[in-house]
């Protein structure tokens, strides 16, 4: 589960052995704000199919959310890294995607989750191709959450799809404009 990564970093530590701030920073940022908009994405699928059949299922990927969301809290903290300034903007934007997609029923619920998830997974797939590139042993700690993470990711896509995802009205469409948002909240939110 992802609560078992064990992590004991502090801010001096990591300025100690010489990580690189400005990547770990955007990494960090980014990755934190992208859990705190899945968060807020599932809670808003559940405000809507909770009580569904399909219920169990989306709090059970929203529980593992909640654990990253948590870890990435803690590694802000442990690095000092400052939250996206967008944040109260993922908060509404996350919430009415999860929302609004699930008022087109279970499919397009999952329909969300696939686009979102497979948009983080590749994200989070660039973010260890960087971090192997530089150091893989000083930077092996975050490279075991981040993978950890994608797993997690990886999974909620195949669960989404496992769930009918692809028979949701307009699934390319859907897809496409849900992932292009989610590109563009990972660029301001890794700058901003």
């Amino acid at each position: 589960p992802a609560g078992a990564v064990p992590l004991r970093l502090c801010g001096t530590r990591a300025a100690s052995e010489g990580l690189s701030k400005p990547v770990i920073d955007r990494i960090i940022r980014v990755d934190h704000a992208g859990e705190y908009g899945a968060d807020r994405i599932y809670a808003g699928q559940m405000a809507v199919l909770g009580r569904s059949s399909v219920g169990p299922v989306i709090q059970q990927m929203w529980d593992q959310e909640k654990d990253h969301l948590k870890k990435f809290s803690e590694l802000m903290v442990s690095y000092r890294v400052r939250p996206t300034v967008l944040l109260p903007f993922w908060n509404v934007a996350g919430f009415v995607l999860g929302a609004g997609t699930a008022l087109l029923g279970k499919r397009g619920a999952m329909a969300c989750t696939v686009a979102v998830e497979e948009s983080i997974s590749d994200h989070y797939n660039s973010q260890i191709r960087t971090l192997m590139e530089e150091d893989p042993e000083k930077y092996k700690e975050l490279l075991q959450i981040i993978k950890q993470f994608r797993d997690d990711e990886r999974e909620h896509h195949d669960i989404g799809l496992a769930h009918d995802a692809e028979a949701a009205p307009a699934y390319s469409v859907l897809k496409t404009a849900i992932q292009l948002g989610c590109k563009a909240a990972i660029f301001l939110s890794e700058r901003i």
